[in-house]
C-alpha cells in the first residue's frame, strides 16, 4: 500500500462492518469453486425453509461496504447469501476470463457448491449485469431478480458520453481511481448528496482497497 498509516479510518469502518454483518447472523467463508476460482462470501449458519436472497455488489469495495443496511433488513426474513466478485475483496481467479458472464458462473457455481438450488437475486451497478446473466442463463434457479442502478441496456455511445463528461480517456482511468482527486471526480459522477471527504480518508479508502 502507498502512504498508508498506523492509523486507518478505513480499516477501523471495516471492522464496524464485519460485526454488523457478524450481529445479523452471517459469517465469513471462503470455497474454491474450481481448480482456479476460488470465492469469498458471506453466509447465513444453516439453510432455513426461508426464502433464498443473493445481493451481488457493483464495482467498488467489497461486498459488505455496499449491502450493510439492505444484510440487516433482510436477515430477518431470507437466507441472504453475499459473495464478493472475483478480483474484489479475497475472491479470485487464475482464469483469464474477464466478463461479467464469468462472474455470473461463479457465483452460480458457488451456490451450486453451497446446496442452494433456487434463489433471487438482486444486483447493484455491475452487479447488475452480474444478476441480469445469470436470471438469463439459469431461469430455472432465479426465481426473482432486481436489477438497480444498472447500465444493463447500456448503448454504445454511452461509455463515451461518460468518459467526455469525465474528461478522461480510458474507462479504467475513471472506475479504477489511484488518487484522492480521481476519487473524488468519481464520485461526483454516481453520488447525488455525498458528505465533503477530506484527501487523507479517500487515499485511506483507495490505500485499503488495493
Amino acid at each position: 500500500m502507498t502512504g498508508a498509516s498506523c492509523f486507518s479510518i478505513i480499516s477501523l469502518y471495516g471492522r464496524f462492518l464485519r460485526r454488523s454483518i457478524t450481529a445479523a447472523g452471517l459469517s465469513s467463508q471462503t470455497v474454491e469453486i474450481d481448480g482456479d476460482t476460488t470465492i469469498h462470501f458471506w453466509v447465513p449458519p444453516a439453510a432455513t425453509s426461508k426464502p433464498q436472497l443473493v445481493l451481488i455488489h457493483g464495482f467498488g469495495p467489497q461486498s459488505i461496504w455496499q449491502w450493510r443496511q439492505q444484510i440487516s433488513f433482510f436477515a430477518r426474513d431470507f437466507d441472504v447469501y453475499v459473495p464478493d466478485l472475483v478480483f474484489f475483496g479475497d475472491s479470485f481467479t487464475k482464469s483469464p476470463e474477464r466478463s461479467e458472464v464469468f462472474q455470473a458462473t461463479c457465483v452460480a457455481k458457488l451456490l451450486e457448491k453451497l446446496g442452494i438450488r433456487c434463489y433471487s437475486v438482486v444486483g447493484t451497478s455491475y452487479g447488475g449485469f452480474v444478476a441480469y446473466r445469470m436470471a438469463a442463463m439459469w431461469p430455472e434457479r432465479v426465481e426473482k431478480v432486481v436489477i438497480a442502478s444498472s447500465a444493463v441496456n447500456m448503448r454504445p455511445g454511452d461509455n463515451d458520453a461518460l468518459l467526455k463528461k469525465a474528461n478522461v480517456e480510458n474507462i479504467e482511468d475513471l472506475m479504477m481511481p489511484v488518487s484522492a482527486g480521481q476519487l473524488r471526480k468519481l464520485l461526483g459522477l454516481v453520488a447525488f448528496r455525498r458528505p465533503y471527504l477530506p484527501d487523507f480518508v479517500l487515499n485511506d479508502l483507495i490505500d485499503v482497497s488495493s
